[in-house]
């Protein structure tokens, strides 16, 4: 394994333990060893120990006293829990700052439910489609100056289908969902209406956490 360069340790080592989730390679569960990673990256541990942290307050990672840290596991209900706070997190963002978007912000909106109809038309790519999903969040946020507000809400959900649980992600949608799932979201920020803006974007979040809840710990087959 080529070692990592010396320009920004942690977040290189924080990217390349998301890789490795996204792969498979690190399971829910699965212990995450400071020395081994140390060994395998030709780096020092220190390094190694904040990228770890970093992990641990986006919700990827847990440390647990005399055991450790491992890869977050997650129940049906925690799954639940986490989707519905970030569809409330999300939601009262949204609507504490519709009254500051502009043409423009809801032109790049509708720029990326374009770009995603243009995925399904084309090959329905769920890789694209999560990419785009990120990117009409980023928009949705964006007018937003609270930024544990918009970092709370991440960490609440965004590990979970992005990374922890992505390979299920890609399986619990299919690409006319996520488009017309987006679409909903979109016509509810063009109303313009805060409570109907808030409530969109919390049920598309409810949505999303009922059918990620299947592959909670509690739910899935014991080897």
């Amino acid at each position: 394994m080529q070692g990592i360069t010396k320009q920004t340790y942690s977040h290189q080592i924080t990217e390349y333990i998301k890789e490795r989730i996204l792969a498979g390679e690190f399971a829910p569960g699965d212990k995450v060893n400071e020395v081994l990673l140390a060994s395998r990256l030709s780096i020092s541990r220190a390094p190694i120990r904040e990228a770890l942290q970093l992990l641990v307050q986006e919700g990827l990672i847990v440390s647990t006293p005399q055991r450790g840290k491992s890869i977050a596991t997650l129940t049906s209900k925690e799954i639940r829990n986490s989707y519905f706070t970030g569809g409330v997190l999300e939601g009262a963002a949204a609507a504490s700052t519709i009254h500051m978007f502009t043409d423009d912000d809801f032109a790049r909106l509708k720029a990326v439910v374009d770009s995603m109809a243009d995925c399904v038309a084309r090959d329905g790519d769920m890789d694209e489609l999560a990419t785009l999903d990120t990117a009409f969040h980023d928009v949705i946020f964006s007018r937003t100056d609270n930024q544990l507000l918009v970092e709370l809400s991440r960490r609440a959900c965004q590990g979970i289908s992005k990374f922890l649980l992505f390979r299920y992600w890609r399986t619990a949608f299919t690409p006319e969902e996520v488009l017309r799932r987006h679409k909903v979201v979109l016509e509810a920020m063009l109303t313009r209406d805060p409570v109907f803006i808030e409530s969109a974007i919390r049920n598309h979040y409810v949505d999303s956490g009922r059918r990620m809840a299947r592959w909670g710990t509690d739910m899935m087959p014991h080897p």
